[in-house]
């Protein structure tokens, strides 16, 4: 999916181990503040068993992750970490290297993305969670018109302690209107 001349999002491909883990590790001490699976991702092999997790995912339609390319770097993560289609909700999830972040990079693929449920996955609703003292994560659903719905409190365990997360969603009939 081009989103525009510098931004792409695309399937991961097993080639793109060596290149996500080097992301990750350098990026390690920025990442390991928000996200749980930091300290585990240790070797190549790691990031080549997320991959594999993310294309059995992909292929089973229970979720849809991508790599997020920046001026044709590989620069993170973003997709549905979770497809419900019973209840027709996509759960978006997402992480973005230092270098590239502050340039609209993660709000313009996750519009992408959204169109993308809205108009070929026929999903109703678009569920973003991100830690209450994530700003950087928070801006992005924000930025894009979903609604603050409530906050969960210690809803996940980081490195000791247990972090609220902030719960947003947009409806399909909202975004068409934003």
């Amino acid at each position: 999916m081009k989103i525009n001349d510098s931004i792409t999002w695309r399937p991961f491909t097993k080639e793109d181990a060596d290149e996500l883990f080097r992301l990750t590790d350098t990026s390690r001490e920025i990442l390991r503040e928000w996200l749980p699976w930091v300290d585990a991702t240790t070797k190549p092999e790691h990031s080549l068993n997320f991959i594999e997790g993310t294309l059995k995912a992909n292929k089973e339609e229970t979720g849809l992750t991508g790599a997020v390319i920046y001026q044709k770097k590989l620069a993170g993560a973003c997709g549905f970490n979770q497809l419900d289609w019973a209840n027709r909700i996509g759960y978006i999830g997402y992480w973005l290297s230092p270098a590239a972040q502050g340039n609209g990079v993660m709000t313009q693929v996750c519009s992408a993305l959204v169109d993308y449920t809205f108009d070929t996955l026929s999903l109703n609703k678009v569920d973003i969670r991100a830690a209450d003292q994530n700003l950087k994560s928070r801006a992005i659903p924000e930025r894009l018109g979903f609604v603050k719905e409530g906050q969960i409190r210690q809803a996940e365990w980081l490195y000791g302690h247990y972090v609220d997360h902030v719960v947003y969603g947009m409806l399909k009939d909202e975004w068409r209107k934003h």
